[in-house]
Formats: C-alpha cells, sequence, structure tokens
C-alpha cells in the first residue's frame, strides 16, 4: 500500500501513532473510540502495517516513513535495540551509500573492534535475524539484488539509540 492509498482515517490513526509512540493496543482503544484492543491490532495490520512494529516490550511504535508521512520530524528518533542490533548498526553503511550483503556486514563486524559485543561468534543467521528486525523497524532499508542488502534508512546523527541490557 502506497501513502496516497490511506483513507483520511488512516492517516488520522497513524498520527495519533506518530504522536503516542510508544503506545499499548488500550491507549489506542480508547482514543480510536473501538470496544477492544484485538479491534486496534486487527486494524494496524490490515491499514497500517507498514508504519509500525512492536518493540521489544510490544509497545506500538511508528517507523520513520510514518513519521515523515504525517509530517512530523524523523530526526532524534529513539530506538531500542539489543548490543547486538547496535553493533550491527555501527558497521552497516549509511543510507546515501551502496547497500551492502549479510556477509559484508558479518565480516565488517569481526573486524570492528570497541562495539562491546562479541563478533567473533557471529554468524550470518544472526546478522541476517538482525538486520530483518531493524528493516522491520524503519531502520534499515532492504534493496534487493541478486541476494538482499541493506543500508541505514536514516543517518546515524538522526537515531539516539538505546542499548537493552542482555
Amino acid at each position: 500500500m502506497s501513502d496516497g492509498d490511506l483513507s483520511e482515517t488512516a492517516r488520522e490513526r497513524l498520527a495519533d501513532i506518530v504522536e503516542l509512540h510508544p503506545t499499548k493496543n488500550s491507549e489506542l482503544q480508547e482514543r480510536w473510540g473501538v470496544e477492544s484492543g484485538s479491534e486496534v491490532h486487527s486494524y494496524l495490520e490490515s491499514e497500517l502495517k507498514e508504519y509500525y512494529y512492536r518493540n521489544e516490550d510490544s509497545l506500538i511504535c511508528a517507523t520513520p516513513a510514518a513519521v515523515e508521512l504525517v509530517g512530523g520530524d524523523t530526526t532524534g528518533m529513539t530506538v531500542s535495540v539489543t548490543p547486538f542490533q547496535n553493533a550491527v548498526i555501527e558497521v552497516l553503511v549509511g543510507p546515501d551509500e551502496r547497500a551492502e550483503s549479510v556477509v559484508s556486514v558479518l565480516h565488517k563486524l569481526r573486524d570492528a573492534d570497541g562495539l562491546g559485543v562479541d563478533t567473533e561468534e557471529a554468524d550470518a543467521d544472526a546478522v541476517r535475524s538482525a538486520l530483518r528486525r531493524l528493516a522491520d523497524r524503519g531502520i534499515v532499508d532492504v534493496v534487493q539484488r541478486v541476494v538482499p542488502t541493506f543500508k541505514l534508512a536514516v543517518e546515524r546523527d538522526e537515531l539516539a539509540i538505546t542499548v537493552e541490557d542482555s
């Protein structure tokens, strides 16, 4: 679904998510005047799936695309990530560079110093999983070539990263 396909109601509800995030089903249920949290979930999945994600605490968060779509400011986006995801963000190419493969990111992780995690034990599956999770949250763009490649969706200085305790 492209942003032009969103109904006025969907845009208003998306603005609520941007304003309240991170938020809970119950907060949106109250704001939207719907009967249940499951109704909120169904609406999110059917109408706004590409504009939200759930963080590690299962709270509803707006993607950078959602913030941009409703005219918000994408700078200062706060995200909570695992230490390994943070290491991936640190080595991944920026949004204006050519996207790179999982294997490329893996090699950069193994070659990097001072990332705060043991990257020697990392494998391609762990890197792929971290990149996909970050892509689901709008932090990383996936560029499909022969194999999927990845790059940051936003500049590093636009992210305020909170690293979760492991």
